[in-house]
């Protein structure tokens, strides 16, 4: 009997633990480890954030579903990985020991490289979490009762940017429903070195299609963007050429801001060494397996993944839901190899593919593979994306809440997009 101990319960760690177990079945042991006892559907933060959704609506307690299916669940702290041992510690000192370890701890927000930023003694907003986003919500509240300049982008070394615009088109869609739009000027401050780069080199035409929604939702953007400070109503911003020279110096005063932060490997598995890469996300090969370690896996966004290129601004390449669903997959079948003695034969299809919702229409992007030049490059824009993107969040809660392994991205989501199966 193996014991198999998945460290996360986000999108890919509950994901991993429903396919685990109706691989293996009742012959081997699963156990679920996350440091909060809810899950939380991180895709609908930006909704949080003026209101459209509450915590009840996007979080669940973990425990009953996975009892449900005979999976173990520990709502602690990891505080340290012993991989030579096979054993974690966990917060109060309890030892887990396992036989093979899948890490699916998504990041750690690094707002302390930026000084200043972040909602926790910091001056800017996140919509990383959902209690991040509901401080966000509490401070827009300052934008509908004084209206001012609203700033929404993306930090240096950022790599998931789709929440920004989200978050910045959702803002704008709230003030005009409000009838408050013609109060709040807005600007659109990121790390990419152009509208619609998305930490991806640009996806089909998405330069040109973001570029005219930000023009026509009257919102300003400053690219190659770094920030440097941020301070109460106030953010110092240095902007570059494309050649990585400074070009000019902003001080931006503000009533709201909304910036993603860059991301690092969470502490107990950045501080393994020959676990992971300078920035603490975990080395993988081919079939997800950490080349030193090889009864550990990773899934999701604290893995490795090379930026697709270098930028004046240093950004990251973002891990989108469909990624991580094959990732998750690939990971189940080659444990389940192992255990039979068998070597692993099962690769995750690194495409990206990411629902963008822009308050009250959206925009579908389409990369295989993720890394340029590309089979499939395109992007596509309608309200469709808007209501494809709420029968996700509610068909995700629901099959989290069921126990339902069965992939939703190949099964239902690119048939929506009339793609089918997507092959590299």
């Amino acid at each position: 009997m193996a014991h198999i101990v998945v460290l996360g319960g986000g999108i890919g760690g509950m994901t991993a633990a429903y396919e685990f177990k109706d691989m293996l079945g009742r012959g081997h042991d699963i156990t679920v480890i996350n440091e909060r006892d809810y899950f939380q559907f991180v895709p609908s933060n930006p909704w949080l954030c003026v209101g459209w959704r509450d915590r009840e609506t996007i979080t669940f307690d973990i425990r009953p579903y996975l009892e449900r299916k005979d999976i173990n669940f520990i709502a602690k702290r990891c505080e340290r990985i012993e991989p030579d041992e096979n054993y974690l510690m966990l917060d109060g000192e309890e030892r887990v020991d396992y036989d093979y370890l899948m890490i699916a701890t998504g990041p750690r927000l690094a707002f302390e490289e930026v000084e200043g930023a972040g909602p926790e003694g910091g001056h800017t907003q996140s919509v990383c979490t959902v209690s991040h986003a509901e401080k966000a919500y509490e401070n827009y509240q300052q934008v509908l009762e004084d209206p001012g300049h609203v700033i929404v982008g993306a930090m240096p070394f950022a790599s998931c940017f789709g929440p920004a615009y989200e978050t910045a088109f959702v803002i704008d869609a709230d003030l005009r429903k409000r009838k408050m739009r013609d109060k709040v000027p807005m600007t659109y401050v990121t790390s990419e070195p152009y509208i619609g780069h998305l930490g991806l080199g640009g996806v089909g035409d998405s330069k040109s299609v973001l570029e005219s929604e930000l023009r026509q939702h009257h919102i300003n953007w400053i690219c190659n963007a770094k920030v440097t400070k941020c301070e109460a109503g106030k953010m110092y911003i240095d902007e570059y050429n494309e050649d990585g020279e400074l070009k000019k110096q902003h001080e931006l005063e503000h009533k709201f801001s909304m910036m993603l932060p860059s991301f690092k490997g969470v502490d107990c598995v950045a501080n393994v060494e020959g676990l992971c890469n300078p920035r603490g996300f975990v080395n993988i090969d081919e079939f997800q397996r950490n080349p030193k370690w090889q009864n550990i896996y990773s899934a999701g966004v604290c893995v490795a993944i090379p930026p697709i290129e270098v930028t004046p601004v240093p950004t990251g390449a973002p891990k989108t839901g469909y990624m991580i669903e094959s990732m998750v997959t690939a990971i189940v079948h080659n444990v389940a190899n192992d255990i039979a003695g068998k070597p692993p034969e099962t690769r995750a299809t690194w495409n990206a593919l990411c629902l963008a919702d822009m308050g009250d229409t959206g925009a579908a992007f389409v990369a295989l593979p993720q890394m340029p030049p590309r089979n499939v490059a395109w992007i596509k824009k309608g309200k469709w994306v808007h209501l494809a993107k709420i029968a996700y969040e509610k068909y995700f809660m629901s099959k989290m809440k069921s126990g339902n392994s069965e992939p939703i991205y190949e099964k239902y989501i690119l048939k929506l997009l009339g793609i089918g199966k997507l092959k590299e």
